[in-house]
């Protein structure tokens, strides 16, 4: 077949695209560091990767540069938290070769050219040096580093767990300084997300830009820095805050600051915030500066969850203590109340027993013994309404015509039987209205 009729590289990885990363899932997954992981974070960036080849000219491809080349350091830095060793990292690459190529020696006829297929397996073997290269970097000189920041997160995300420190949202300018040191960054800010007005607000910032005195606020959408960041999984880098297309902040475009890069809370997972950096000179982050931002987003935003559902925690615990103190007040005038009818009934029946000859003669006080059982069986009925109510449901309200008179003088007639003749009356004849007879009752004893 003439070279000139012979399909590219990029033609054939965009025409079986999505063959190529189901055959890359099924063989990257048998790694033993894949093992628990979810489809996304098992994929991560390997789709955009493969549209990064497809979108690549034979000429180009080999050259390991621009976004491949971002996106191999992304990938790597992911793999690392992940717990992936160096060789599954790199079988990661030649395995995607290996898939690649699947789709031509299925058909001769879809063949590339020997030169385009050389590039391209020249571009994915500088890939696998690079990631080589970042891990040897990472044990000399990141590995101890990186965890002595990330012990200082821990420390602050500690204290603020303490009773009566401050919480560690208010400490997020303390994290900031923390990841500024460990970037050799001259600011920082945090946004983080609010889903009632899905806005990103501003909520901690260092260094000459003080965003937090100007309550930035910004919207989801990609036209701005902190949007674009939010909706990428992979780090993003800006070379000039004073002359970028993108919004920023005002005090940012007018700090000094030049170079951003920012990274998503958290990759892969429900939008917790945005976290970037910034350099007083205008330059490219190297891929140390960009591993350290991600691990250290990664571990902030554990922070920052764990202080949510503490906060909550909190919140329940106080909840639960306004209830039990509820239901100590509610038990107390249960108490109450039920021992004003159980004692009338209880003298009522002394009498009886005493004059049992009599009893046709006191049939009144019979009377005022059924009256008050039948009051503490009300209140029984009172008790599982309130049980009711703590449940949520409504409760009818038993209101009826009565004469508020003629209640008050059976309310001191069983008062009278119990503590004497010490009580007085002094009510108008018709006093009629629509109450709770029993809950005026209560009221009255």
């Amino acid at each position: 077949m003439p070279e000139e009729t012979m399909p590219t590289v990029a033609a054939i990885v965009d025409q079986h695209r999505e063959e190529i990363l189901e055959i890359w899932e099924e063989e990257a997954g048998k790694a033993a560091s894949a093992r628990g992981l979810t489809r996304p974070a098992l994929m991560n960036l390997m789709p955009e990767y493969l549209s990064s080849l497809a979108q690549a000219s034979d000429q180009e491809l080999g050259r390991y540069t621009g976004r491949r080349r971002a996106l191999v350091e992304h990938h790597f830095s992911s793999r690392l938290r992940q717990g992936f060793d160096l060789a599954e990292i790199i079988e990661e690459f030649a395995l995607l070769g290996r898939c690649i190529a699947r789709m031509w020696l299925a058909g001769p006829s879809t063949r590339p050219t020997s030169d385009a297929v050389e590039r391209l397996f020249s571009e994915l073997q500088k890939a696998s040096v690079a990631v080589a290269d970042m891990f040897r970097e990472h044990l000399l000189n990141d590995e101890q580093s990186e965890k002595h920041y990330v012990r200082l997160l821990e420390t602050i995300a500690k204290e603020a767990l303490e009773p009566g420190a401050s919480r560690f949202r208010e400490r997020l300018a303390d994290a900031l300084t923390v990841i500024m040191e460990s970037t050799g960054a001259q600011s920082a800010a945090i946004l983080l997300f609010d889903p009632k007005t899905q806005t990103l607000i501003t909520t901690a910032s260092r260094g000459p830009a003080d965003e937090l005195l100007e309550k930035y606020v910004t919207s989801l959408g990609p036209s701005s820095f902190p949007g674009r960041i939010a909706s990428h999984q992979e780090p993003i880098s800006v070379v000039d805050a004073a002359t970028t297309e993108l919004e920023v902040s005002d005090s940012l475009r007018r700090s000094g600051i030049h170079s951003l890069l920012g990274v998503r809370l958290a990759p892969g997972h429900r939008l917790v915030g945005v976290l970037y950096i910034g350099l007083s000179e205008t330059r490219a982050f190297s891929p140390r500066q960009t591993r350290r931002l991600e691990a250290l987003g990664e571990r902030l935003t554990l922070h920052l969850d764990n202080a949510k559902l503490h906060a909550e925690l909190l919140e329940k615990i106080e909840a639960l203590g306004a209830e039990r103190d509820l239901r100590e007040q509610f038990v107390s005038v249960l108490a109450h109340d039920l021992r004003g009818p159980l004692s009338t009934a209880k003298m009522n029946a002394h009498l009886l027993i005493r004059h049992p000859e009599a009893l046709d003669e006191r049939r009144a006080i019979a009377i005022k013994i059924e009256r008050n059982i039948n009051r503490t069986d009300r209140m029984i009925h009172d008790l599982l309404d309130a049980n009711l109510i703590r449940a949520g449901k409504r409760l009818p309200l038993r209101l009826d015509q009565c004469d508020l008179g003629a209640v008050a003088r059976e309310v001191m007639e069983e008062l009278a039987s119990i503590h004497g003749e010490r009580f007085a009356l002094r009510a108008a004849d018709g006093i009629r209205g629509i109450w709770s007879v029993e809950e005026l009752r209560r009221a009255l004893w």
